[in-house]
C-alpha cells in the first residue's frame, strides 16, 4: 500500500493532490516507492525560469524541465501563436493532406540545417525521430541493393531514448541492461568522453585519439553496417560527459571513407545549447541524419524532426508496386499546435540575439562556480556553451567516484527543493541547464544553491536507497 508523505509546509489542498496523484499516476524515470518519502512537489504556474506550487513557493527551474525549455515558461510569444493556431487548425491528417505551418517549418529547417539536409520527416519525440533514423538507415540500404547493411555502431555511455529501437543504439546500463533480451545487437565504439583522458591530454588530443578505436570497428565491419549514431559534443543522459569537436570531424570523414551513415542525435543539445544552433556546426560537418526536438517548440508541445538528404529521400522514391516507401506514421505526424510552437520558437532565433547572449551567461555561469575548481570532492567542472557539469567524487585526485548506491546527488537535490532551485542530478552529477532568459542574478542563486548542495552531500553519509 502506497504511504503518502507530508508536504513540508503544505497545506490540504496540496496533500490532496499528492494523494490523488499516487493513488493513479506512474512517474516517468521514478522508483515510484522513493515518494513514501520524497514528496511529489505541485506546480500550478509557471513564468521566465520559475515554477510556482500550489502554495506560491518558487522553484528555479535550471535544468529546463529536462531540456527542453529555452524562453522560459509560459513564454508569452510561443504561447500566443499556439492560442492562434488554435483558432484555425489544432490537428490533420498528414498523409494526403498538408498545412502552413508544417510546410514552412519544414523549409526554415532545412535551411537551417547544416550541409545538404533538404527533407523533414516529423514525430512526436525524441526516441521517435531516432526511430525514423534508424530505419530510414537501414531502409536505404535495401532499397539501393545491399540489405546485408543491418547493424549499427553507438559509443558507450551513450543513450538515445527508451523505445526499443533507440534504446537498443544507446548504452547506459541503468536504462538499457533490464532490456537486452528484446533489443538488436550493435557494436559499440569506447567514447570520446574527455573525463577519461589521459593526465596531460587536452580535449583535442584525446578526442583524436579515440577515433582509433571508431576505425578499427568500421575496418572490420564496415560490409554490415548500416550508420554511426552519435549525440555530438555532449552526453548528456550519460552524466553530461563531453568531448572536442575535432572527433565529430574525424568520424564524418571515417563514415565516409567505410561507406556508412552518420547519425547525429542533436535532441538534448541542439538549438543553441552547446554554443552554436546545432553541435555539427563546431566541427564543420554536416551528417546523414539529424534528430532533433526537446527544444524544438521551445518546451511547449512533443515534436521532433528527422532530417535526411535528398540522396536518401530518392532511394525511396518509386512507383507503389515496387514496395519501396518508407511506410512509418504517427497520428500527431506534423501537428499543427506544435508546428506553431515551433515556428515561433524559430521566429526569436530570427528576431533576438540569442547565441551571442548565451555566450554572455555561459561564462557567467562558469564564473559563478569558480569555487568548485578547488572543491576536495570536485574531480572535475566542464562545460559546453549552456551546458555545465560537476562531477562530485570521494577522492578528488584518483577521481574514485562515490558508490551509485549512496545517492549523493538526491542530497544535493533535496538541498535545492529546501532553497528553491530545481536541480536534478545525474548519479553523482550536478548540471546546469537552465532556460535561456536566465538573468546573471537568478545564475548566481542557481551556482550558490547547488554549492551549497554540494558541500552538504559530499560532507555526510550518503542517503542509501
Amino acid at each position: 500500500m502506497n504511504m503518502i508523505p507530508p508536504v513540508p509546509g503544505g497545506t490540504q489542498r496540496q496533500q490532496e493532490l499528492v494523494r490523488r496523484d499516487l493513488a493513479h499516476l506512474w512517474h516517468p524515470c521514478t522508483q515510484m516507492k522513493d515518494h513514501e518519502s520524497l514528496p511529489l512537489i505541485p506546480i500550478r504556474r509557471g513564468e521566465g525560469v520559475w515554477l510556482e506550487d500550489c502554495e506560491g513557493r518558487r522553484y528555479l527551474d535550471a535544468i529546463s524541465s529536462w531540456w527542453v525549455n529555452l524562453f522560459g515558461h509560459t513564454c508569452p510569444r510561443i504561447a500566443g501563436a499556439i492560442a492562434e493556431q488554435a483558432g484555425e487548425l489544432e490537428q490533420v491528417i498528414l498523409a494526403g493532406f498538408t498545412h502552413e505551418g508544417a510546410v514552412r517549418l519544414a523549409e526554415r529547417l532545412a535551411d537551417l540545417a547544416p550541409g545538404p539536409l533538404s527533407r523533414c520527416f516529423f514525430a512526436d519525440n525524441g526516441s521517435s525521430a531516432v526511430e525514423v533514423a534508424l530505419k530510414m538507415s537501414f531502409h536505404y540500404w535495401r532499397n539501393t541493393g545491399r540489405p546485408e547493411k543491418r547493424r549499427f555502431v553507438n559509443l558507450s555511455n551513450s543513450y538515445h531514448g527508451e523505445t526499443l529501437g533507440a534504446l537498443a543504439v544507446g548504452d547506459v546500463a541503468l536504462y538499457k541492461e533490464t532490456y537486452a533480451p528484446l533489443l538488436m545487437e550493435v557494436f559499440t565504439a569506447p567514447s570520446p568522453d574527455c573525463y577519461l583522458r589521459e593526465p596531460g591530454a587536452d580535449w583535442e588530443e584525446h578526442s583524436r585519439r579515440m577515433l582509433g578505436p571508431m576505425r578499427g570497428l568500421l575496418e572490420r565491419h564496415h560490409r554490415e553496417v548500416c550508420a554511426v549514431i552519435v549525440e555530438p559534443l555532449v552526453q548528456c543522459a550519460g552524466n553530461m560527459r563531453m568531448y572536442h569537436p575535432a572527433y565529430l570531424a574525424g568520424l564524418r570523414a571515417l563514415c565516409d571513407e567505410y561507406g556508412v551513415h552518420l547519425i547525429a542525435d542533436e535532441i538534448a543539445v541542439g538549438f543553441g545549447r552547446t554554443g552554436t544552433l546545432f553541435a555539427c556546426e563546431q566541427a564543420g560537418i554536416a551528417p546523414d541524419f539529424l534528430c532533433l526536438s526537446k527544444g524544438l517548440t521551445g518546451g511547449f508541445l512533443p515534436l521532433s524532426v528527422t532530417l535526411t538528404t535528398e540522396e536518401v529521400y530518392q532511394a525511396f522514391y518509386d512507383d507503389y508496386e515496387n514496395l519501396t516507401a518508407f511506410l512509418h506514421s504517427h497520428s500527431y505526424t506534423g501537428n499543427a499546435l506544435g508546428c506553431a510552437a515551433a515556428n515561433a520558437t524559430l521566429d526569436i532565433f530570427d528576431d533576438e540575439p540569442v547565441l551571442e547572449r548565451n555566450r554572455e551567461l555561459a561564462a557567467r555561469m562558469r564564473s559563478a562556480v569558480a569555487p568548485l575548481e578547488d572543491h576536495p570532492h570536485v574531480a572535475e567542472v566542464r562545460q559546453t556553451g549552456m551546458i555545465l557539469a560537476i562531477e562530485m567524487a570521494r577522492d578528488r585526485e584518483t577521481r574514485e567516484p562515490y558508490p551509485w548506491q549512496e545517492r549523493r546527488g538526491l542530497a544535493v537535490y533535496r538541498h535545492g527543493l529546501e532553497r528553491g532551485v530545481l536541480l536534478r542530478p545525474l548519479g553523482n552529477v550536478v548540471y546546469f541547464m537552465p532556460p535561456y532568459v536566465i538573468t546573471p542574478e537568478e545564475i548566481e542563486l542557481m551556482a550558490q544553491v547547488a554549492m551549497e548542495g554540494i558541500d552538504r552531500a559530499t560532507s555526510a553519509p550518503g542517503e542509501g536507497p
